[in-house]
């Protein structure tokens, strides 16, 4: 039994970043999911595959593990290195850039 502790990443559907706070214990799959022939549905016997858990902090996901025993890997967040500008930014006088159209 494996798993993985990670942070997750901002949506790309909104502008907003909740839930990239808490860390998350997320399991490994362990079976291999199957296809049900009659309906087409994609089934597994693996039920821990459903279970993520959430932390507060790393050291507490890391804590959980190994107190019940679970092999696990920490997978470091990586933050955005993107700039936030305003829109009004597009419009000072003192606008480094100058305008393309």
């Amino acid at each position: 039994m494996s798993a993985k502790i990670y942070r997750p990443a901002k949506t790309a559907m909104q502008s907003g970043k909740a839930k990239t706070h808490l860390w998350v214990l997320e399991f490994d799959q362990e079976s291999p999911r199957t296809i049900d022939p009659m309906m087409g549905y994609t089934s597994s016997s693996d039920t821990r595959q459903q279970v993520k858990l959430t932390f507060e902090t790393a050291e507490l996901a890391v804590a959980y593990a190994e107190r019940n025993g679970i092999e696990y890997r920490v997978i470091a967040p990586k933050d955005a290195t993107r700039k936030s500008l305003s829109y009004t930014d597009n419009f000072r006088f003192n606008r480094m850039q100058p305008w393309t159209h």
